[in-house]
């Protein structure tokens, strides 16, 4: 039988749960990010959905799915971390006091920002979210996006007055010459991965993602989850995620495990060496989890997951199908998750984990069992329409 997951513990995890990296995450920042993403034009908390039937069928207590799908029509969780940092870079030119900034205040100062040009590198949805962002607020933006990017996902972006173009190269290729133009033309990068000398605005980035997690807590109430599983690529969103809930709970937060695809697996990699230093995975990352088609570790998100995650995982492309299909058809009496194909690769893991022998030992391992709470977050839609009809029906 195929391998389909490979999974391991994080034999570099800190003893100390806590995330150490106070400049990303405070309460100060929380209520911010919260207040600024509040401002957005049809701003509304996306849901947590409950699949409790689901949930009886595989043998644990509950499980969340926080759908992003519906998150301001753009169908992914990617502009709440594009809109908060293009709206601290322009603050920062209008002299403006970044962390209390509203979207409103900005708009009003849109004649102001037309010479500004935002440049990007995506595998659709980070570019979407530049893309509108930039449109709102009166900034060009320009995205380049990896050979073989679905041609809907380009079209998405040009739809908001972006100018995108596909590159010939990996994802990794158009950040390099999204960071090349940048240099050359006075343009603005905005990636949500960083490296040696560019830090800033992806630790923005990471700050923006706090709305996400912070709606999540409220939606939960006074039910905590035992396990949280976030797919990564870049990891801006797992380490984002990480810093949070090690600020908020400390000792007592969630099993957390790291999950990407076995095609561009550059965490797990990383975290299978023998002296910590982060991996390069090259070649096509040829994947239909284009969202996790990186191969190059955020040193920024290697840093904190390194520390602080509690294992790795990594997935087949049929592992993700499997997640469309279950979230797409749910048991009678849950509700229906549209979720794409870096959406769907948590629940399709789970899936995998409690209903195949063959991994009995390895959900031993992650510490899954009947009194597990599982939180899973499905961070994108339908955004290739016809590719998951494909797969779903």
């Amino acid at each position: 039988m195929k391998t389909e997951i490979i999974a391991q513990l994080n034999k570099f995890r800190s003893k100390d749960k806590v995330a150490t990296i106070p400049h990303i995450v405070s309460e100060r920042i929380q209520r911010s990010v919260t207040a600024f993403h509040q401002s957005l034009p049809g701003y509304v908390p996306t849901p947590l959905v409950n699949l409790p039937n689901l949930a009886s069928w595989l043998g644990i207590e509950n499980l969340w799915i926080k759908d992003e799908a519906l998150r301001l029509d753009l169908k992914a969780y990617k502009v709440l971390g594009a809109s908060y940092a293009v709206a601290r870079v322009l603050a920062q030119k209008l002299g403006l006091d970044g962390p209390s900034i509203t979207f409103t205040a900005l708009r009003s100062q849109a004649s102001k920002f037309h010479e500004i040009t935002f440049v990007t590198a995506t595998d659709g949805n980070h570019g979407r979210a530049v893309a509108w962002a930039a449109h709102e607020l009166g900034c060009r933006a320009v995205v380049y996006m990896p050979q073989g990017s679905a041609e809907v996902r380009l079209e998405a972006v040009r739809e908001l007055g972006a100018d995108a173009a596909t590159i010939d190269g990996n994802y990794d290729d158009a950040v390099r010459l999204a960071a090349k133009h940048a240099r050359e033309r006075g343009w603005i990068l905005l990636q949500d991965t960083s490296w040696k000398g560019y830090a800033e605005i992806p630790i923005y980035i990471m700050q923006g993602y706090a709305t996400l997690f912070t709606e999540t807590l409220e939606q939960l109430g006074a039910q905590r989850p035992t396990h949280i599983f976030v797919q990564t690529g870049g990891g801006s969103l797992a380490a984002g995620l990480l810093a949070f809930l090690g600020h908020t709970f400390g000792e007592e937060r969630p099993f957390f495990t790291v999950v990407e695809s076995m095609q561009a697996d550059c965490y797990f990699q990383s975290a299978n060496t023998g002296n910590g230093r982060p991996v390069i995975v090259s070649g096509d990352l040829d994947t239909i989890m284009a969202g996790l088609a990186c191969g190059e570790p955020s040193a920024i998100g290697w840093q904190i997951l390194k520390a602080h995650a509690d294992a790795f995982a990594a997935c087949s492309d049929e592992v993700t199908r499997r997640g469309m299909r279950l979230l797409g058809n749910p048991l009678k009496g849950d509700d229906r998750v549209i979720s794409g194909e870096s959406g769907a690769v948590t629940a399709g893991l789970v899936y995998t984990l409690r209903n195949n022998p063959k991994y009995k030992r390895m959900a031993q391992m992650l510490r899954l069992t009947n009194a597990s709470k599982i939180l899973l977050f499905s961070t994108e839609g339908d955004t290739d329409p016809a590719h998951y009809r494909e797969v779903v029906w």
